[in-house]
């Protein structure tokens, strides 16, 4: 087991080979999710005039001061149609919730504070000077920076992009990220097995991964364990201007692993393929050309753990994005064993306690085979290498999934 990568030097190896991906331009409706690739400063003013709060009635406070007050009501103002005259002394007009405030007046009474009679209105309640007038350029004036490169377009962030009077917007282009299944013993959901077949599951996981990190997806299919055969996927990953390549399986040193060699045949430079860590020791990280390789275990649950420890942080540093895992506290749930000088990472479950805190029980079989216990497991316990045993109640590091 000598000469195995520690997991925070595989990860500062892997982050730094990160090529930030170029800008590209795309529509507001399309920018859902995406990364902001400058800087965004408002091109008018919002509101762009003094809009009213409320429905009710626009008015000059000085005529309103003693009541009762009865007002001349000569006309109406509505969202999109504004009051086109000016308010003199001793007028209102009717005004509804986002329309322009009509010159002239400068408070608005709300209708329930109001009688109606006929072409004059009565207030009923005294109001302060500027009461229920949104003024132009409340929420943000032109000029001034609304949302900052980095920020991921969430729905506010668009909703206020739009505001701001931009269609379209410049973003980090998706890193595109194309996925290998390799093995004879691979076939896709829904097709014929053979008696010494299993179904290919891991690059369904690995292309959410990717997607949820904000990368694009390319599927390669499962390609059979022949040097020609791999030669020619590596091409049609190139073809298709992959910024990563994720192989699953192979990328170990048995008679039937064959993705090193083709690799290597077509001019990659390796960094590293041992890793200290369970899952996933045999992960393999090089470079062909412009193009990341990431060689991850044929194992499902070392496959996708590895996704979410290595694969998620190098698509967000090309996203000029930080590697910020959501690690947290938890009590342990079960005794745990003397670790050996791999670091763990244990599939648990999760108990959210009344007084706030975690607790997390590890599942009591950890095979990287066993996806099931993967998709009910909230969190991965991380374990650092030759960690002394742990007893239930002793606090401990968990990174959440979901």
């Amino acid at each position: 087991m000598a000469g195995l990568l520690p997991v925070d030097e595989a990860l500062s190896r892997i982050i730094g080979a990160a090529v930030e991906a170029e800008p590209e331009t795309v529509a507001l409706s399309d920018a859902g999710g995406r990364v902001l690739a400058t800087d965004l400063c408002a091109k008018r003013q919002q509101p762009p005039f003094a809009a009213s709060a409320m429905d009710g009635y626009a008015v000059r406070a000085a005529d309103v001061a003693q009541l009762p007050a009865i007002l001349k009501l000569i006309g109406q103002s509505a969202a999109g149609h504004a009051f086109s005259g000016s308010l003199n002394a001793g007028e209102a007009v009717r005004i509804f919730t986002g329309a322009p405030v009509p010159s002239g007046a400068d408070s608005v009474v709300i209708q329930e504070n109001t009688i109606a009679r006929g072409t004059e209105i009565e207030i009923t309640e005294k109001i302060d000077l500027g009461k229920n007038i949104r003024k132009a350029g409340l929420d943000f004036e032109e000029g001034d920076l609304l949302l900052q490169i980095g920020r991921v377009l969430d729905p506010s962030a668009l909703a206020l992009a739009a505001a701001a009077n931009y269609p379209e917007v410049p973003v980090y282009r998706q890193p595109r990220v194309a996925i290998l299944a390799t093995g004879d013993e691979l076939v896709n959901p829904g097709e014929e097995l053979r008696p010494d077949q299993i179904i290919a599951s891991n690059s369904f996981g690995l292309a959410e991964i990717v997607r949820q990190a904000g990368g694009l997806p390319i599927d390669l299919g499962i390609v059979e364990d022949r040097l020609e055969a791999l030669s020619e996927a590596v091409d049609r990953a190139v073809s298709a201007k992959a910024d990563i390549l994720v192989t699953l399986g192979g990328a170990s040193v048995g008679d039937h692993d064959l993705v090193q060699p083709a690799l290597a045949a077509k001019g990659m430079q390796l960094d590293f393929w041992k890793i200290a860590l369970r899952p996933g020791k045999p992960l393999m990280f090089g470079r062909l050309n412009d193009m990341n390789i990431l060689g991850l275990p044929g194992n499902p649950v070392s496959s996708l753990i590895c996704g979410h420890i290595f694969l998620v942080p190098l698509i967000r540093a090309m996203l000029g994005l930080p590697h910020h895992p959501d690690l947290r506290a938890a009590m342990l749930g079960r005794d745990m064993n003397t670790n050996d000088l791999r670091q763990d990472y244990v599939r648990a479950t999760l108990l959210r306690n009344a007084d706030g805190t975690l607790t997390a029980t590890p599942f009591p079989l950890q095979d990287s085979s066993m996806l099931k216990f993967l998709s009910d497991a909230e969190c991965l316990i991380i374990r650092e290498p030759h960690a002394p045993a742990m007893k239930a109640g002793t606090m401990c590091k968990v990174m959440m999934l979901r």
